[in-house]
Order: C-alpha cells, then sequence, then structure tokens
C-alpha cells in the first residue's frame, strides 16, 4: 500500500515538474519572440513629429490613423462616484493614439492569418506571436464588418494583437493606461464630457442607448473630441492596461495598476448599449466573468468574450520606445486565464 501512495506522489511529483518545464519553455520562447521584436522596433525609422499620420498594415490595403497627444497633467476622476474618488493629479508622458477602435478590417487580420488576404514572404517574427483560435460563432453577430469596431475580444487577445501589430509594422503598440485613457478623451477639458455637462449634446459625438438603434455603429461618424480621437465615448467600450482598482491619493506619473487575476480589468468609454451617466469621460467599469458566461469551452477561452457584444480597444504608441523586457511585461499579463 505504501508502495502505491508513494508511486502516486511520485506521478504528481512528476506531472507538476513537466508543467513547470513546459510552461518555462513556452516563457523562454515568448521572451526571445519578444526581443526579435524589440530590435525590429529599434532597428527602424520611427515617425517622432507630433503630428497625426498614417499607418498601412504591411502587404495589405487596411490602414488606421493615429494622433499625437502631447504630455501633460490633468485632474483624474470625479467626485461622482466612489469608485472614481479620490480625484488626483497625473502626469502623463507622451504617446500617439488610434483615431478610432480598431475595426474588424484590422482584427481579422490577426484572427485569421490564412484567410486575411495577405501578400508577401513570409515572416517568422510575426508568425511567432500567438493568434485567437477558431471562434465558435460569428464574431460580428450580424451588425456589420467593413468599418465597424471588433468586439468581445478578451484582454489578453487585445494585448496579443497589440504585439502583432507592433511586430508587423516596425512600431511599438499596446493597451492605454487607464490614465491615459481618461487624458486622451478629456483633451484639455474638466466637465464630464469633452464637450462639456450637458449630455443632451451627447448625440452629436457619440453611439449610446438613445440613438445607436441597438448595435454599434461605422467608427468616425460622429464629431471627434478637441484632440481629433472618434468614438472615445459610445459606439464601444474600449479595454485599457490596467487592473480595475481603487484610486490612490497624491500626485502620481505614468501610473500602471497590474492586475493580479484575470478579474477585474478597467473598462472605459461606455457604449451603444449604455445610458449618458457610463459615458463620462471619468466613468470606469470593471470587467466580469459574466462578459463570457455562455462560452461552451471548459476552461474559458482566452481569446473571446462573447457575451460582451458592446466591448473593443484601440491603440497607442508612445514616445519612448520600451526595453524587450517592458514589452513583454505590456503584452504578457500572466493572468489571462479564467480561476473557475
Amino acid at each position: 500500500m505504501r508502495s502505491r501512495f508513494l508511486s502516486a506522489a511520485a506521478a504528481l511529483f512528476l506531472a507538476a515538474a513537466a508543467a513547470h518545464h513546459s510552461h518555462a519553455a513556452v516563457d523562454s520562447g515568448e521572451r526571445a519572440a519578444v526581443q526579435r521584436i524589440h530590435d525590429r522596433i529599434a532597428a527602424r525609422k520611427q515617425h517622432t513629429a507630433a503630428t497625426p499620420y498614417k499607418v498601412t498594415v504591411p502587404n495589405t490595403m487596411v490602414s488606421y490613423d493615429l494622433v499625437p497627444i502631447p504630455a501633460g497633467e490633468f485632474e483624474m476622476g470625479s467626485p461622482r462616484k466612489k469608485d472614481e474618488q479620490p480625484v488626483h493629479k497625473v502626469k502623463v508622458d507622451a504617446f500617439w493614439m488610434q483615431a478610432h477602435e480598431v475595426t474588424w478590417d484590422e482584427y481579422r487580420l490577426f484572427m485569421f492569418a490564412s484567410q486575411s488576404g495577405e501578400t508577401g514572404a513570409p515572416d517568422e517574427t510575426v508568425d511567432a506571436v500567438s493568434r485567437p483560435t477558431k471562434p465558435y460563432v460569428e464574431m460580428s453577430f450580424g451588425m456589420g464588418i467593413n468599418g465597424y469596431p471588433a468586439i468581445s475580444m478578451t484582454q489578453h487577445a487585445a494585448n496579443k494583437y497589440a504585439e502583432w501589430l507592433s511586430a508587423k509594422t516596425g512600431e511599438f503598440y499596446r493597451l492605454p493606461t487607464e490614465a491615459e485613457w481618461e487624458y486622451a478623451c478629456r483633451a484639455g477639458t474638466t466637465t464630464a464630457y469633452f464637450f462639456g455637462d450637458d449630455a443632451s449634446k451627447l448625440g452629436d459625438y457619440a453611439w449610446y442607448a438613445a440613438n445607436s438603434q441597438g448595435k454599434y455603429q461605422k467608427v468616425e461618424t460622429k464629431k471627434p473630441n478637441p484632440w481629433g480621437l472618434f468614438d472615445m465615448l459610445g459606439n464601444v467600450m474600449e479595454w485599457t492596461l490596467d487592473g480595475y482598482a481603487p484610486y490612490q491619493a497624491g500626485e502620481q506619473t505614468d501610473p500602471w495598476v497590474k492586475a493580479k487575476g484575470p478579474y477585474p480589468h478597467a473598462v472605459r468609454g461606455g457604449s451603444w448599449n449604455d445610458p449618458p451617466d457610463v459615458l463620462r469621460c471619468a466613468a470606469r467599469v470593471p470587467s466580469d466573468p459574466d462578459w463570457k458566461q455562455q462560452d461552451p469551452q471548459l476552461p474559458k477561452s482566452i481569446w473571446y468574450m462573447t457575451d460582451a457584444q458592446w466591448l473593443g480597444f484601440r491603440l497607442v504608441r508612445p514616445a519612448r520606445i520600451p526595453t524587450a523586457q517592458e514589452m513583454y511585461r505590456y503584452w504578457n499579463s500572466g493572468v489571462e486565464h479564467d480561476e473557475q
């Protein structure tokens, strides 16, 4: 009997050791891939002027616009709700932000490698980036593809898209921190919305519950904010890099709240399905496991949040190119697996 217990214990030990070895090997491979992407970015001449510019994804007809966001400081949060307090001063370095949310035109290049229509020779640096598994449903849910925002991806998927796009273009991209997102959304204003406090004007700038006809709409069909960013309010909510946590008092510089688990992360901007209060510049929403409640996979998918049909993202390009180690931390949160 004792030998059987010892054999079982030995088997468990060996299995754990094998899993650890496998994880270490995957992590080592990922770090090597990130180093190659970093080297590609560092070797490429970067756009440095604080001006808007267009990027065409190499070997495709797909493009997107980047808008410069100047360095500065602002009062983050509001006195309106507990999770928006305390209001605190934040200093932010300069960056560029995508003028609109990532569209299906862009995201499907990443989702469907074999169906992307890309031309040119294979690229080992790009191909080393993990891509989503095949979805089990049609991910636009009939709401539209060309020119419409991509939806229902996990934060992990958004991070991997940023890594893939960085490898593809030779420019470094990541999700915005929560502070960067609010700073860019406010665009120098201090009111509830970047156009003022009067919610009756929201229809000029945003798709939300009152005017969306129950679905998302094409990007850039409403007025932009003062810095030229479209759909920061409404259309689809947007992932940030941060874990959702209480604010800390005191002045901060480029804060990033690293998540300690798969939930919650901070989501911003409100959506086509929300009332005006959720679209305020300071409004925050925590991600939730229910956003993939109907996912039939066990464990739940690390790529899709099928029940969050109002959730998307946009990327930023910081003025400073980070180190390879920093890039790795931005693109690999380590908490992408649900603890369910």
